[in-house]
């Protein structure tokens, strides 16, 4: 093992760094260096992300990847250090907050790495800057099974561990997950320098995002051709867009605080997420939610609020607030469009055709009454629907109410004419999956990883990152959650 933090790999990996988030200044971030872990071993390995970063084939043999990547070795040319950010978390101001366990390495290979776990930082507060195993496997995960089903997200390269004790609720063991994204600016960035009136440095700020990653908000002739104006319509629309595709896969993000979300309106920090099973529109997965702020069915108006928070901070580089109020205003027309667009492949539409909002809700509400699971419902019927026979009770047998769902099963069956059968159901195959993370599913990759076994991981991994696959193999993935699902417990420490 290498004992000193400091440490900088002679040998081994090499990458092509470049750090301009790093170039913004002190305000914005403070050199770090990680604190070793004991003994790291592997736990799970994304090689098809590895193979997009262009890492080398060789990269999960020896020790060198392991190491750096557990915190214990600096890779040569990056150049580690932990941002500052602030925000509201449950509604209420923060104050400061920043990245209390994250360190970001820079940028390779298109892409920000960071070590989450690596141990503490300035911005640590009361915590000890350390990732657990249980809740480093959820993101590893959650994360690729997003980006399988085409929602924008984090990624994450590799989880290593090691037994070292760490203290949550019980004494749990060490890991470092190892995420990457285009960036890791959140809407707590702009909170912070607008709290703290350094109206320069979030001017600096909004100019790195502009530049970066939405260019045409500086050539664009609407909002007056405010660029700031624009960029906050161009995060809305985006939130928006991402926040539909949650709800259309039954979502829950858990903890929605403006520290929380990403300003490339990526999912961003995996803590008590879950996929719902039985169809709840009020399901609060977080059990650190007490008030039910960030139910299942509240995550667009959470996101709207959010939205208007980072408005807010952005009013010292708009002229009128009234700008600022438009530009947020394009939520409420976006998402709709974004989530009719979502529900109408769901259903097996051709693009452009769009689905009936009555049938949407229909069987929204027999779903909810039934508390009839969601994503088996969607794909037993993206199976149904080639054939539409009447002999085939694989989707009515899922309710209770069997006179509503045979109105609403009529109801969708004249949406396809005979002909359009096969490709409807074609199309509703490649909307609807067939695996999520499901929090049982979840729960036992961790149970075999604490003894040592990663088979579980790898497994889950391969049918997450094709979840519109068959992988029949995995069939036992893709059941009914079992009864003692219910008492599995997620919280702000997931």
């Amino acid at each position: 093992m290498i004992d000193s933090p400091t440490a900088t790999l002679k040998t081994g990996p090499s990458l092509a760094w470049a750090h301009s988030f790093a170039e913004l200044g002190g305000s914005f971030a403070v050199p770090m260096q990680a604190t070793p872990v004991p003994a790291p071993y592997w736990v799970g390995q994304n090689l098809a992300l590895a193979e997009q970063l262009r890492l080398p084939p060789d990269w999960t043999h020896g020790d060198s990847w392991l190491q750096a990547l557990s915190g214990n070795a600096v890779l040569p040319g990056s150049q580690l250090l932990s941002s500052v950010y602030s925000g509201h978390q449950f509604g209420v101001w923060a104050g400061q907050l920043g990245d209390g366990r994250a360190i970001l390495l820079g940028e390779a290979n298109g892409q920000e790495w960071q070590l989450k776990g690596a141990g503490l930082t300035p911005f640590s507060r009361m915590g000890d800057g350390r990732a657990v195993l249980r809740s480093s496997i959820r993101e590893f995960l959650c994360s690729e099974a997003m980006h399988g089903l085409g929602i924008p997200t984090t990624r994450a390269l590799c989880v290593t561990g090691s037994d070292m004790p760490v203290r949550r609720e019980t004494l749990e063991t060490a890991a470092v997950v190892t995420r990457v994204a285009p960036s890791f600016v959140r809407f707590g960035h702009f909170e912070h320098f607008c709290h703290h009136d350094q109206h320069g440095d979030l001017k600096k700020l909004a100019d790195y995002v502009i530049d970066r990653f939405y260019p045409e908000c500086r050539d664009t002739a609407r909002w007056g051709g405010n660029p700031y104006v624009a960029l906050l319509a161009a995060v809305t629309q985006r939130t928006a867009r991402m926040v539909a595709q949650w709800q259309s896969v039954g979502f829950c993000h858990g903890v929605m605080n403006t520290d929380n979300m990403s300003i490339l309106g990526l999912t961003i920090d995996y803590g008590p997420f879950q996929f719902l099973d039985g169809y709840n529109p009020g399901h609060i997965c977080n059990h650190s939610d007490h008030q039910g702020r960030y139910a299942f069915n509240k995550q667009p108006q959470v996101a709207y609020w959010n939205l208007y928070c980072l408005g807010q901070a952005m009013l010292p580089l708009i002229d009128e607030q009234e700008q600022a109020i438009a530009a947020l205003e394009t939520f409420k027309t976006e998402f709709p469009l974004a989530l009719a667009t979502a529900f109408a492949a769901k259903l097996g539409l051709p693009e452009g055709v769009e689905a009936p909002t009555t049938l949407i809700d229909q069987i929204l509400k027999l779903l909810a009454e039934g508390a009839v699971d969601f994503t088996i419902f969607w794909r037993r019927l993206s199976h149904w629907a080639r054939e539409q026979s009447a002999a085939d009770q694989s989707v009515r047998d899922l309710f209770l109410d069997r006179a509503g769902f045979d109105a609403w099963i009529e109801a969708f069956s004249a949406l396809h004419r005979a002909e359009d059968r096969a490709a409807a159901s074609a199309r509703m195959l490649a909307s609807n999956p067939k695996y999520i993370l499901r929090n049982h599913l979840g729960e036992l990759a961790i149970r075999a990883a604490k003894q040592k076994d990663f088979g579980q991981v790898a497994a889950m991994l391969q049918v997450l990152q094709a979840p519109f696959d068959e992988h029949p193999e995995h069939e036992a993935f893709a059941g009914f959650a079992p009864d003692w699902a219910q008492s599995i417990e997620i919280s702000c420490s997931s």
